[in-house]
């Protein structure tokens, strides 16, 4: 199934969804890193990239939820895309939960939301797999005619 939003040939959903996938990990790394080494620049890093990944997933999200109306009910891959979506709603409510409770003092957060990071890096896992899955073995957001020898999408031309 062909995604119903793209952009240069390719699903906005999936292009856009690295970066805050990208982001909200190496926030936990750099607050991890805070917690051993004591520098406060870390955690004021992390809580910058926590922001722009959860504003980076609300940019993901329309593209997403455009992609999942399109896929017939009834299906596997129906229900994998709302576990998918909904999963990613619970990771982006926790990481706004921490920006809330960091942007008093961002550089030195409270153990609860690097605990809320963590927990929600651990989920974004399950709903990175999930998106996986939809994409690598349900065929969801890929052309229909894809083969090894397609046209560059920027062709004009069909993948058959």
């Amino acid at each position: 199934m062909e995604s119903r939003a793209k952009l240069f040939g390719h699903p906005i959903h999936q292009q856009l969804i690295v970066f805050p996938l990208g982001l909200l990990v190496t926030s936990l790394v750099f607050d991890v890193i805070h917690l051993f080494t004591g520098n406060s620049l870390w955690a004021v890093v992390a809580f910058w990239m926590i922001v722009a990944g959860v504003a980076g997933g609300l940019a993901a999200a329309p593209f997403g939820i455009w992609d999942w109306i399109g896929i017939p009910n009834n299906t596997r891959a129906k229900r994998i895309g709302l576990l998918h979506g909904v999963g990613n709603v619970v990771v982006l409510l926790l990481f706004a939960a921490g920006i809330m409770l960091r942007k008093d003092n961002t550089a030195a957060p409270e153990a609860f939301a690097i605990l809320l990071s963590a927990v929600a890096v651990v989920i974004g896992a399950v709903t990175g797999w999930l998106g996986g899955e939809l994409v690598t073995r349900l065929g969801i957001g890929v052309d229909s005619g894809a083969n090894p020898e397609a046209p560059s999408s920027l062709s004009g031309r069909a993948a058959r």
